[in-house]
């Protein structure tokens, strides 16, 4: 891997998608190190709520799209590292999962191997050519275009992300605040949640230098839950007794091609549905050869610990009110 200067700095790092969930948690924890940030992104004009993260001058929103190589290679001239952030979990318009996930990892791969800077690619958990799901396959593509086109490249893949602003713990929270029911889908379906803050570290340590070189690290938390676990948990930290209502693979599809066009927490997409039959745990071979968040030397929070800080907006108004009389 590449060198740091003696001070971060000195040092430049381009993150692609550093508006987003993770990538705001992201920016934060390089700006913390010191480094200075150069925030790539479609519409800087909407990424201003990065800059109070770090110190004047240090955060530098900028403008490129993955579909014009071009502004790829331009915003990241200088670079010493470049961390790829950008992802969707549903297709809208030009941004399909193969434009975003899978042609976007590539092109930034190539303009990072072209002026020799580290590339650190976020994949996810679950990412398989084989996939049911059209996301996890176009994931699996990128890890693939990224290594062809820089061999020392860290990937990492989170599993399920949660935090403040999550759009799922919120979601469902949100959802039962509305429903007198939470719809389960794969019910029994394993996930290893991961605090988005655990996952930012991680990346950080991988700008840092602190990864192998083109190994691939699965990052989980410290609990293997199922899907209804994890209903269960949020309806317990929101004090709500809501019904939760299984559906068979068969009829959660065809409800997903209605509610892939529906707003809010409502929206599900057929995808969706697909991601959801494969449990998304960290694999043995990650544990066994320490490609993992324990590995790095990071201890995991559990979404028990970290949700209510949050999650405790979602209360029903009388129950919080009491508890706070």
């Amino acid at each position: 891997m590449a060198l740091h200067a003696a001070s971060n700095l000195e040092t430049l790092i381009t993150v692609f998608g550093g508006s987003g969930f993770l990538g705001r948690n992201v920016v934060r924890a390089l700006a913390k190190r010191g480094y200075r940030i150069r925030v790539a992104v479609r519409r800087p004009e909407l990424a201003g709520h990065l800059q109070p993260l770090g110190r004047v001058g240090q955060i530098h929103p900028v403008q490129a799209n993955l579909r014009y190589p071009a502004s790829v290679e331009a915003v990241m001239r200088g670079s010493e590292t470049v961390v790829n952030l950008v992802g969707t979990l549903a297709e809208s318009g030009a941004q399909t999962f193969d434009a975003v996930q899978t042609k976007g990892a590539e092109t930034i791969a190539k303009a990072a191997a072209a002026i020799g800077a580290q590339m650190v690619h976020v994949s996810a958990i679950g990412a398989d050519e084989n996939s049911p799901s059209a996301y996890f396959r176009s994931k699996a593509a990128g890890e693939k275009a990224v290594l062809a086109a820089a061999p020392s490249a860290t990937i990492l893949r989170p599993s399920l992300l949660f935090g403040p602003e999550d759009q799922f713990t919120n979601r469902f929270a949100a959802l039962a605040r509305i429903s007198p029911f939470l719809p389960l889908i794969g019910g029994v379906t394993r996930v290893q949640p991961a605090y988005v803050a655990d996952v930012a570290t991680a990346v950080a340590d991988a700008v840092d230098d602190k990864t192998k070189p083109g190994a691939t690290y699965e990052l989980g938390g410290p609990d293997v839950l199922t899907m209804r676990e994890i209903m269960e948990i949020i309806l317990k930290i929101t004090e709500r007794k809501r019904m939760l209502v299984s559906l068979p693979w068969g009829l959660a599809k065809l409800k997903a091609h209605f509610l892939q066009f529906a707003p809010g927490p409502f929206k599900l997409t057929p995808d969706q549905v697909a991601m959801l039959q494969v449990d998304n745990v960290v694999s043995d071979e990650a544990k066994a050869a320490g490609l993992t968040l324990q590995g790095l030397g990071i201890t995991p929070e559990a979404m028990e610990a970290i949700a209510p800080q949050y999650l405790w907006r979602f209360r029903a108004a009388g129950q919080f009110q009491r508890k706070n009389a």
